[in-house]
């Protein structure tokens, strides 16, 4: 009986092992999930944790739960990848032979690599939301915090859903109006780039909602380290800014088996074809999800997007067939902008985010690049959407291909 190894049970495993067991004879083959951790997290819920909008306990559900019976689950830590041998070994000495593998292992931020970013202040005045116990940590925090200078800072791209910083920031503010204490608090934003997102319409735009809402931006900053004693960050050209509360989106990396096999760049992230998702170095490998060096968001929506092009090609490549080119980097987000509304974008390699109405021309619901109650409505109804129709590699209103339909220039 042949194999198809699937590493990572997150998103886009999850998907793709509902999509291939589906697709393939099982009397010829077995469909293998190994995953360290027995919980699946709705990471796009983090977000909401530190302002009591969600509790931690709401983003969090059994991995087995979206696996049909026919998938095998193996919970174990993956010690070491070998492609060239076509095996995998998990830990206590055991290893899987595979004819096809998915790479699914994610991204995740790794704090240790700021200096001083840990030492002494972290979960104290200093936090994460990119993990549930940073985000649980944080809403505690805010929960007693009297205000004060509140400084969020994105330490380098790539990072896990970029819109996440802008949705803190803009919740951050509705948050602090709500409790009557914004004129206490000074809230900055520090990145890297040269303005408040990756693509210059809608940067300018998100960039014009901080300001309205009395946002600092400060762009460009390379951040070097963090001092604590004296609560200042410091960039390497000798910017300071103080902070009596700093909120971090360290560097994100990919997991630390991609490293220990000699399979990824500098940050873990495995080389693909961007518009194939095939390794560019083993054929029978193909990655989905966050793990990937393709040059497109790490976000649900991508893995979504990216879903349909890699089970076609891997059912094409074991007919034979060569892969098809088919994905164009497309990335569909809800940005939550506080007041109970949210900005929609929609996106690819080559188009940048533009106004209009998605999905239908004329008739939405959801607006593009302009804030609405409907956008608002459209990302809390995503977790349902999530757990219940994506997880399982249902199908959607709208094509994996971005469409300019609906959109104007």
């Amino acid at each position: 009986m042949k194999t198809l190894l699937i590493l990572g049970g997150g998103t886009g495993g999850t998907m793709v092992a509902n999509k291939m067991s589906a697709a393939l004879d099982p009397q010829e083959w077995r469909v293998v999930v190994v995953d360290k951790d027995e919980n699946h997290y709705y990471q796009p819920g983090f977000l909401f944790i530190p302002f009591g909008i969600y509790s931690p306990s709401d983003v969090v559900k059994p991995k087995r739960n979206f696996l049909p019976p026919s998938v095998e689950m193996i919970f174990s830590d993956i010690e070491r990848i070998e492609p060239d041998q076509n095996r995998v070994r998990l830990a206590g000495n055991r290893s899987i032979h595979y004819d096809y593998l998915v790479i699914a292992t994610g991204s995740f931020i790794r704090p240790e690599q700021l200096p001083g970013l840990m030492d002494g202040g972290w979960r104290r005045n200093i936090f994460d939301f990119y993990t549930p116990e940073g985000a649980a940590a944080l809403a505690r925090h805010l929960k007693f915090w009297k205000g004060g200078r509140l400084v969020l800072n994105v330490a380098e791209m790539p990072i896990k859903c970029p819109v996440a910083p802008l949705e803190f920031l803009f919740l951050a503010d509705w948050f602090f109006k709500q409790r009557g204490m914004r004129d206490k608090v000074e809230i900055t934003f520090v990145t890297p780039l040269p303005g408040a997102f990756t693509k210059p319409r809608a940067s300018s735009i998100l960039g014009n909602m901080l300001e309205d809402r009395g946002i600092r931006l400060e762009t460009e900053y390379s951040i070097m380290e963090v001092d604590n004693a004296r609560q200042v960050i410091r960039s390497y050209d000798e910017r300071e800014i103080p902070y009596d509360l700093f909120i971090t989106i360290p560097t994100n990396m990919g997991a630390e088996v991609i490293a220990a096999s000699g399979m990824g760049d500098e940050l873990n992230f495995v080389p693909v074809n961007k518009n194939t998702m095939q390794s560019l170095k083993w054929e029978n490998v193909w990655l989905i999800g966050d793990a990937s060096n393709a040059p497109a968001s790490k976000a649900g929506s991508v893995a979504h997007f990216m879903l349909e092009v890699v089970v076609e090609n891997i059912l094409r490549h074991m007919e034979g067939l060569e892969p098809l080119p088919k994905f164009d980097g497309h990335a569909n987000c809800f940005i939550e902008s506080g007041n109970d509304k949210g900005v929609l974008i929609d996106f690819n390699y080559d188009v940048e985010p533009l106004p209009g109405m998605f999905p239908l021309p004329g008739f939405g619901p959801f607006s593009l690049l302009k804030e609405s109650p409907a956008n608002h409505w459209g990302k809390m109804m995503f977790k349902w959407v999530y757990w219940n129709v994506l997880l399982k590699g249902g199908e959607m209103p709208f094509e994996s291909q971005m469409s300019m339909a609906g959109k104007w220039k």
